[in-house]
């Protein structure tokens, strides 16, 4: 690890970026994909001219057509007969009649990360990268830029609740984007800045199953900044640690252990509020923040944008107001209370589809309602997590008092024997720590919630996949 002075503040104003050589018609393949949309947003206000398929419509796809995108629901080889080059996201088989069209024909056919990354080679970037809090940590970031009016260019996996939207076109030489480790493919990328948030066991199928592969991933990823880059790393997690003496870039590290460069103390929840003060180094002020994200590891995301913030020289009150007034992302930790058929609840809804993910959410629904009963419902999402993870699933979803577990959400992986949302309910039955029932489509979840809910209960609907009509659905039935 290299020692790390923080640099003057930065000129941060952008004339411009070059078009791609001989590419001026791009079609997306899945682009209705969080990923996706957001770098077809920029593209398309860049002056590109946009095209994307998708099996269904969604709220981005009826965006981007808002904004004058094309956009086919369905696939079709006829669609990418005049395009410059195709971008296709992991969840595109190879037998796609437009993946396969594009391949015929000698179209150029380009990841969703290297699209990203030829973004990132014209623009002073900042990846955001890590197993868990990328995305919140990105558009914290985003926020007390935006708060700055440094007018960044941001390309982010959610739904940013100020604006509305994945992604946006800035003024300014800044782009702010996730990098994801989920098929390696933020080896793509070389910004000026790498965050690493932690280093979890996840997507390890990508990694022939091997955790120092995955973690060793992360390093390359780092070493992949010039030499005049800079890492930003959180050095509470043990997978940071693991590489942090090796990193031969500049570093600056944030957490809530003492020797952190940027650290908070005084951490206090009022409500669904946090508050805390962020100690940094070289002499600089304190900083009294609040944020609308509670629980220790939003802690650790907001750290990170005051580590990135005050390096970059943002002016210490519009890091304080960027936080303070960040609105959050969508399903992430979303909270509100309804009354349904004559039972108050407290409505939690969130993306989180890791044990880890898991851990953090009903420890802090622990602490902010102490008094109140935990029912979740659970979504799977991957037959290659639930596996990988079995026992840590069942572990944690054994902590809370009532669980309805909802079929598996394959995201076009194939059933794997023993892996199936069913096995793991009967697992946590075994275990017997927790009234829990196998639901085997939302519909059914809902039902079962509704049957058994309790005044007061905490319903926290969780998963990556199509749990959130859960939620939704609560929300329609809400007196």
């Amino acid at each position: 690890m290299i020692s790390y002075k923080m640099k003057a503040i930065p000129e941060h104003t952008f004339e411009g970026m070059p078009l791609m050589r001989r590419v001026r018609n791009v079609h997306f393949v899945g682009i209705g994909g969080a990923g996706m949309c957001g770098i077809a947003e920029v593209m398309h206000n860049q002056g590109y001219k946009i095209t994307g398929s998708d099996l269904v419509a969604n709220q981005a796809t009826e965006r981007l057509q808002g904004l004058g995108v094309t956009v086919h629901v369905g696939h079709n080889a006829k669609f990418v007969s005049d395009v410059d080059a195709i971008v296709v996201s992991t969840a595109i088989p190879a037998n796609n009649a437009e993946l396969q069209a594009a391949r015929n024909g000698r179209i150029p056919v380009v990841s969703r990360a290297e699209m990203l990354g030829e973004l990132l080679r014209a623009r002073y970037g900042i990846a955001v990268a890590g197993s868990h809090g990328k995305t919140t940590t990105t558009s914290l970031i985003v926020s007390i830029f935006n708060e700055a009016g440094w007018d960044p260019t941001y390309v982010i996996g959610g739904l940013l609740r100020s604006e509305g939207r994945h992604a946006k076109l800035g003024g300014s030489r800044y782009l702010i984007a996730e990098a994801d480790e989920s098929d390696a493919s933020f080896l793509y990328l070389n910004p000026l800045v790498a965050v690493v948030c932690n280093i979890d066991r996840d997507h390890l199928s990508t990694y022939d199953h091997d955790y120092n592969r995955l973690v060793h991933s992360f390093q390359e990823f780092v070493h992949r900044l010039p030499f005049y880059g800079l890492a930003v790393v959180c050095s509470d997690d043990y997978g940071v640690q693991q590489i942090l003496n090796e990193l031969a870039r500049p570093v600056i590290t944030y957490g809530l252990n003492k020797d952190a460069d940027y650290r908070a103390l005084n951490v206090l929840y009022e409500n669904t509020r946090c508050k805390f003060t962020v100690v940094r180094p070289d002499g600089q002020a304190s900083l009294d923040i609040e944020t609308c994200l509670p629980g220790t590891e939003n802690v650790r995301n907001a750290l990170g944008a005051v580590a990135i913030a005050s390096d970059e020289g943002v002016p210490d009150r519009y890091i304080v107001d960027g936080l303070h007034n960040y609105e959050g992302i969508h399903r992430r930790f979303d909270n509100e209370t309804l009354t349904v058929n004559g039972q108050k609840m407290v409505l939690l809804d969130d993306y989180g589809h890791h044990p880890t993910e898991l851990v953090h959410m009903v420890s802090t629904a622990r602490e902010l309602f102490p008094e109140q009963r935990i029912f979740m419902v659970f979504q799977p999402h991957r037959f290659t997590r639930t596996r990988d993870l079995f026992h840590d699933f069942v572990e944690i979803l054994g902590r809370v008092d009532h669980l309805v577990v909802v079929d598996t959400y394959a995201a076009s992986e194939e059933p794997i024997v023993g892996a199936h949302a069913s096995d793991l309910t009967a697992a946590i039955v075994h275990k017997g720590t927790v009234p829990t029932s196998f639901a085997a489509t939302t519909q059914a979840a809902l039902d079962y919630v509704l049957e058994n809910v309790q005044n007061d209960d905490v319903v926290i609907v969780q998963g990556a996949g199509s749990v959130d009509q859960v939620s939704t659905q609560l929300r329609h039935l809400a007196e």
